[in-house]
C-alpha cells in the first residue's frame, strides 16, 4: 500500500477565486509545480480532492470542473510534475439542483473522497497527508486516519485565526511548498 498526499484545489494548489467558472480565472501557485514534483520523486501518490458545491448550486457546470482539472494536470505535467487523480464532491445540503441536494460522506470534512481514492489506488491512509486551506480539509484527514496540514494561502490565514475545538492540524505551513517540506521531513 502506497502513501498519498491529498491536495485541496482552491487556495492550496491554485489561487482562490471564489466559484471558479472560467479558465482565465485559474492561476496555479508558482510553487505548486515544484512541490508536486518533489512528492512524485518521493514516491507519494498525489491526488486532488475538492468540494465543488458550485455544481449543485447551479453556479458552474460539471463539465467545466473536468475541463479545469485537465488544464491543471497539463500545466503541472509541462513542469515535470504529475497528479494521479482528481476527486470532487458536487453535493450540498442546500443545493438548488435537486440531484445534488444531499448530505454525503464525500463532502469534506467527510472522508468519502479519501476512502474512494484509497480503494481505487491501493493507498495507506495512515501514512498519508491532507493539505488544505480550511479546517474541513484537516477534518477529512482526521476522519480518514491521515495527517492534516493547514496552509496559510487561500482562506488559510482566516482559518488559523479562527481555530476550531473539533480539529487541529498536525502542522500549519505558509504554503504548499512549506507543507511538502514538512511532509518529506516526516518520511
Amino acid at each position: 500500500m502506497t502513501p498519498a498526499v491529498f491536495l485541496d484545489r482552491d487556495g492550496t494548489l491554485i489561487e482562490e477565486s471564489g466559484y471558479l467558472d472560467r479558465l482565465d480565472r485559474l492561476a496555479i501557485y508558482p510553487f505548486a509545480v515544484d512541490a508536486v514534483r518533489l512528492l512524485n520523486r518521493a514516491g507519494f501518490k498525489v491526488i486532488v480532492i475538492s468540494n465543488q458545491s458550485g455544481i449543485g448550486r447551479g453556479l458552474i457546470r460539471e463539465s467545466f470542473v473536468v475541463e479545469a482539472h485537465a488544464h491543471i494536470r497539463a500545466c503541472l505535467e509541462a513542469g515535470g510534475a504529475s497528479l494521479d487523480a482528481f476527486y470532487y464532491c458536487p453535493h450540498h445540503p442546500h443545493a438548488t439542483v435537486a440531484a445534488f441536494r444531499q448530505r454525503c460522506e464525500c463532502r469534506k470534512p467527510g472522508a468519502g473522497m479519501l476512502m474512494t481514492a484509497a480503494a481505487e489506488h491501493g493507498l495507506d491512509l495512515e501514512r498519508s497527508f491532507v493539505v488544505g486551506d480550511r479546517w474541513d480539509d484537516v477534518g477529512s484527514a482526521r476522519a480518514a486516519g491521515a495527517k492534516g496540514v493547514l496552509v496559510r494561502t487561500g482562506y488559510g490565514r482566516q482559518a488559523e485565526a479562527s481555530p476550531t475545538p473539533r480539529v487541529s492540524a498536525d502542522r500549519i505551513a505558509g504554503d504548499l511548498a512549506g507543507a511538502v517540506a514538512w511532509i518529506l521531513a516526516q518520511t
